[in-house]
């Protein structure tokens, strides 16, 4: 996922060298799964997960194939880009509520905390992989072969996806159609005030915390001025940092403090990116990314972990469907950081994102912290059960 994200920002910045067509990609990608992922969440708690999922994956090996198609033929244009993210935004939109639900199929609840986190480890690693690799291989093969390889790994995910079994990854419903469904849901999450504060923050991190990833080709090609080689040399940084931390967090365990995290990891992020901005040194630039990268991981693994801990099962793909409301968010940050970039320049947007990620987060977080506590006892259990699930 990480080399077909990049993949297409990279692609479009050398079609048109536009900023704001960077944040147009973002938007187009991430803005299906604000309107679509709540429909997805009610699927996922009405048909079997595991079948959801065999679908979407296949048609991201579709399409990815297709685009690699696009290019070798020499027919490609800025509108096909965002098309084809536009399309996978929407699969996505089914597909992550449905993935992050059968973790806890999967996982007895005791070990869902560690289960998350060396989920994230994977995660992590791909995000070392996956970006480290687009240099050489366009290099190499050109951007068409950059898309036939990733296509191919997605086919190779779907023949995973048919040896699993699809007993257990289908709950019982109580509601008769999808709309009853998603008015259950919201009701609900109405009445968890935690998981509304965890949601709530994630999505002002996804509108305020998404600087980096949108302007990395922008930094790359105007400050360094080395295009992909720099571009390649920040996101190895960032996913070193989000390595490093998910193994922390593996170290820690159970003795991580939700609230305390999800809050000190998005101020983090917020004053990573406020550096960022003001660096003009490829070498400190990467040093910075790792932290960004590293606290982006600590603020989506504690949202994560806190939200599948407290949520009942019924309910679980619909609420994590809302959950995701935070990648729909980015779309909406991504499309106003490609503005600014543009209208004045990308150091400036990106100081801008970083100091409203921290504001908000310091204003989210009072309500986080009244409501979770920061727990004397160093048990994530302690710390939500203090909240009484409320």
């Amino acid at each position: 996922m990480w080399s077909l994200v990049y993949g297409r920002l990279f692609l479009m910045r050398s079609l048109t060298g536009s900023e704001l067509m960077l944040g147009l990609v973002a938007t187009a990608n991430l803005l299906p799964v604000l309107i679509f992922s709540m429909w997805g969440g009610v699927l996922a708690d009405q048909f079997n997960r595991l079948k959801i999922v065999r679908f979407t994956r296949l048609m991201f090996a579709v399409v990815t194939i297709g685009t690699g198609a696009l290019i070798q033929t020499g027919t490609v244009e800025p509108w096909h880009i965002l098309a084809i993210s536009a399309v996978t935004g929407t699969l996505l939109a089914f597909d992550i509520p449905s993935r992050s639900a059968m973790v806890a199929t999967i996982v007895p609840k005791e070990h869902l905390a560690g289960a998350i986190a060396l989920y994230s480890i994977v995660f992590g690693a791909a995000a070392i992989v996956g970006p480290v690799l687009i240099e050489p291989l366009v290099s190499s093969w050109g951007y068409e072969g950059l898309f036939y390889i990733i296509g191919t790994s997605y086919f190779l995910t779907f023949g995973t996806l048919l040896m699993m079994k699809t007993k257990g990854h289908k709950v019982s419903s109580t509601s008769r159609t999808a709309m009853t469904g998603l008015m259950q849901g919201f009701a609900y999450l109405k009445k968890q005030r935690s998981i509304s504060s965890v949601i709530l923050l994630g999505v002002t991190m996804g509108l305020f915390g998404s600087s980096f990833d949108t302007l990395l080709p922008v930094f790359a090609d105007e400050v360094y001025e080395s295009g992909l080689d720099a571009g390649g040399r920040l996101l190895l940084g960032a996913g070193i940092g989000g390595l490093t931390a998910t193994i922390s967090i593996t170290l820690i365990g159970k003795r991580v403090r939700p609230a305390l995290y999800l809050i000190a990891s998005g101020i983090g992020l917020g004053a990573a990116q406020l550096t960022f901005a003001q660096i003009d040194v490829i070498e400190f630039a990467v040093f910075i990314a790792a932290f960004i990268g590293g606290f982006k991981i600590v603020l989506g693994t504690m949202n994560m972990t806190v939200v599948q801990t407290l949520v009942d099962e019924e309910f679980r793909g619909r609420v994590m469907s809302i959950n995701q409301l935070t990648w729909g968010a980015s779309a909406l940050g991504g499309l106003m950081t490609g503005y600014l970039a543009q209208r004045f320049d990308a150091p400036l947007a990106m100081t801008l994102g970083g100091a409203i990620a921290i504001l908000a987060t310091v204003l989210v977080g009072r309500h986080l912290i009244s409501s979770f506590g920061t727990g004397s006892k160093p048990n994530i259990n302690s710390d939500i059960e203090a909240d009484s699930i409320a």
